[in-house]
C-alpha cells in the first residue's frame, strides 16, 4: 500500500459492529477523513458515531462472495475512496478486492498469504519455515494426529475457526473425533503454560506496534475485558514472522508459553484483534498512512467491554461464583473500549445497535463473541454459510482458548 502521509480523503472501513472497527473510524476522524462504513447489519456500533460520515448496507459474505465483493466495490467507486480498510473476519474476504479495484489501496496482504495464515494448519508450516516456534500440529484423520493423541493432550480445532468456535481441548488418551470432509479440523499439541494474545500494525516487513494482552474476564471463550502486558519474547517472535512475511497491514496471533516458558504462536488471526484498543487512537489512521513510524500505548492498562462485563457480572451473581465480587469492582473501575466523552452515543446505544447478535446469541445460549461475525467468517467455495447463532452452539470450546476478538 503506498504511503499516504498528510493527505486527506475517504476511507471505507468494511464492518462497523465491533468495538475496533469504532477505534479505526475514530482514527481516520481524528486525521481529517472521511470515514465510510459498509456493514451488512441495519444497525450497528460505528453507525452512532460522529465519526462516521456514512454508513451503507451490503450483503454479508455468507450470502454469497461475489455479491459480497461486488457491492463493496461499488461502494468504494460511488464514494470516490482512497482507501479501504478492514476489520476482522471479512478481512479475508476482502483481500479479494484489489481484483475489482485494482486501483485502490486495500490494507489486507494478497489473498493467498491471508489464507495461509487463517489456516491453522498452513499457519504452522509457514511460521516454522519462518524459524519461529509453533507446536507440533497434524491434520484430523492423520496417523500423526492420533500418535499426538496417545501422547498427552491435544487441542482439535476447525481449520477456519475463529474467536474459539469449534473448538475442544482433550485429555490424554481421550478419542478424537471422526474427521468430517465438510469440516476438516487440525490436532494440535496442548502446551500448558500461560496463554497471551497479540495485535500488530506492519509496514513492508516492519513493525510499528505490538500490543500483547490477555484476558481477564471471559464470555465463554472469548475475552470481555483485557490487560496489557510486557513480553519481550513474544514481541520479538511476532517481528521475526513479520520480517520474513514482508507484511504489511494487521496481524495477530494467539501464543503460549510451554513448560520450559518458551513461547509459541498456537495460530494467527490475519486482522486486527481487541488489543487495538490498546493503541492510542490518533495514532492508528497516522501509522496507517504513513505518517507515524510507531504506535504508542494508551496509559491504560486495562479495559473491558463493558456490556458483556456487566451481563457476565450478573450471571457470576445468580451462579455464586466467588469471582462475583472481583468482577463486580473490575466493572465500575475499568474503562470501557468504546467510551469518549467526545463521542458518547456508541457506548450508550449498545444495547440497541447490537440487539440482532444479542437475540441469536440468547437463541443459541452461547456468548456474543461466538455469534458476532458468523455472517462475515471464512467458508470454503460459493456454499452458503451458517449465519445464525445456532451454528456456534455444537462443538464449543472446552476450555477458554483464546482471548482474541
Amino acid at each position: 500500500m503506498p504511503r499516504q502521509a498528510g493527505m486527506t480523503g475517504t476511507v471505507v472501513v468494511t464492518l462497523g459492529r465491533l468495538p475496533k472497527g469504532l477505534d479505526i473510524c475514530r482514527s481516520f476522524a481524528l486525521a481529517g477523513w472521511r470515514v465510510v462504513v459498509a456493514e451488512p447489519h441495519a444497525r450497528h456500533l460505528c453507525g452512532a458515531s460522529n465519526s462516521v460520515t456514512r454508513r451503507v448496507r451490503l450483503p454479508a459474505p455468507a450470502e454469497g462472495k461475489r455479491a459480497y465483493l461486488q457491492r463493496l466495490a461499488e461502494i468504494t467507486r460511488a464514494h470516490g475512496a482512497n482507501l479501504v480498510v478492514p476489520v476482522s473476519e471479512e478481512a479475508l474476504h476482502v483481500s479479494f478486492l484489489p481484483r475489482l479495484l485494482p486501483d485502490v489501496p486495500v490494507l489486507a496482504m494478497p489473498p493467498g498469504t491471508m489464507l495461509a495464515l487463517h489456516h491453522k494448519g498452513r499457519f504452522t508450516e509457514v511460521a516454522r519455515e519462518a524459524g519461529v516456534a509453533v507446536p507440533e500440529t497434524h491434520p484430523l484423520g492423520s496417523e500423526g494426529a492420533a500418535a499426538l493423541a496417545r501422547a498427552g493432550r491435544v487441542v482439535v480445532k476447525p481449520v477456519h475457526s475463529a474467536a474459539g468456535r469449534g473448538v475442544r481441548v482433550l485429555a490424554e488418551g481421550e478419542a478424537l473425533p471422526a474427521p468430517e470432509p465438510s469440516a476438516p479440523a487440525v490436532v494440535q499439541r496442548f502446551l500448558p503454560g500461560a496463554e497471551f494474545s497479540s495485535c500488530t500494525l506492519a509496514r513492508q516487513g516492519r513493525v510499528l506496534g505490538t500490543v500483547i494482552y490477555r484476558g481477564v474476564q471471559f464470555a465463554g471463550s472469548v475475552a470481555c475485558a483485557f490487560e496489557r502486558v510486557e513480553h519481550a519474547a513474544a514481541e520479538a517472535w511476532i517481528a521475526r514472522l513479520v520480517e520474513k512475511l514482508g507484511w504489511t497491514g494487521f496481524i495477530s496471533f494467539d501464543m503460549r508459553e510451554d513448560a520450559e516458558g518458551r513461547i509459541h504462536g498456537i495460530e494467527c488471526n490475519p486482522r486486527t484483534t481487541s488489543g487495538l484498543h490498546f493503541f492510542e487512537t490518533e495514532d492508528i489512521a497516522a501509522a496507517i498512512l504513513g505518517a507515524r513510524d510507531t504506535l504508542r500505548h494508551r496509559k491504560a492498562t486495562r479495559l473491558q467491554q463493558f456490556w458483556s462485563c456487566l451481563t457476565e457480572t450478573q450471571l457470576a451473581l445468580f451462579r455464586r461464583d466467588p469471582d462475583f465480587r472481583r468482577h463486580l469492582r473490575n466493572l465500575f473501575t475499568t474503562r470501557d473500549v468504546t467510551w469518549a466523552a467526545r463521542d458518547m452515543a456508541p457506548l450508550l446505544t449498545m444495547p440497541w445497535t447490537a440487539w440482532p447478535i444479542m437475540r441469536d446469541a440468547a437463541r443459541a445460549r452461547v456468548p456474543f463473541g461466538e455469534v458476532a461475525t458468523l455472517d462475515v467468517g471464512w467458508f470454503e467455495g460459493e456454499v452458503r454459510a451458517p449465519t445464525t447463532a445456532a451454528a456456534a452452539a455444537p462443538g464449543r470450546a472446552a476450555s477458554r482458548t483464546s482471548a482474541a476478538t
